[in-house]
């Protein structure tokens, strides 16, 4: 009977570290996305608009989408081989500007994107729609993988 209770807790830890970080509700992030629509799509047949496809973005080195002529501030941070975590992406949607701030230390940074997502049930919410159309890495994948950072 021990047994049982020891495996029942083995599992039910490991179910809580394979979770996401940010568990928010994908059905909500697909209409909290349409405030995104005007500039990103996402999906099998998304193209860059005014903002980059987000298809694969959730795990994604930043400032990769290919064929997005993106900023010199977001080229710069994914040069230092910065990846959108849930995590990553949450504090981006908050205020893109001050994220890049924060992480160049540079106060002269700047972001082409000036949309905020503030809410923090709303920004879980997106980053689990948006996870919906990201594929996990495997392992090694993203030690591997090449720069696709665009000029």
């Amino acid at each position: 009977m021990n047994n049982n209770i020891i495996s029942a807790a083995v599992i039910s830890v490991a179910s809580l570290i394979a979770a996401p970080a940010i568990a928010g509700d994908a059905v909500k992030g697909e209409a909290i996305f349409k405030k995104c629509a005007a500039c990103h799509q996402v999906g099998p047949d998304a193209q860059n608009k005014v903002g980059p496809a987000l298809t694969g973005v959730v795990g994604a080195k930043v400032a990769s989408a290919e064929g997005y002529k993106y900023g010199k501030s977001i080229v710069a941070l994914g040069e230092t081989g910065a990846t959108w975590t849930e995590e990553e992406l949450s504090e981006w949607l908050i205020d893109p500007k001050k994220y890049l701030r924060a992480k160049l230390d540079d106060k002269k940074a700047k972001s082409k994107m000036s949309f905020k997502l503030k809410k923090e049930d709303e920004r879980k919410d997106v980053i689990a729609y948006l996870a919906t159309f990201s594929e996990p890495a495997a392992e090694g994948d993203a030690a591997t993988e090449e720069s696709t950072s665009t000029d």
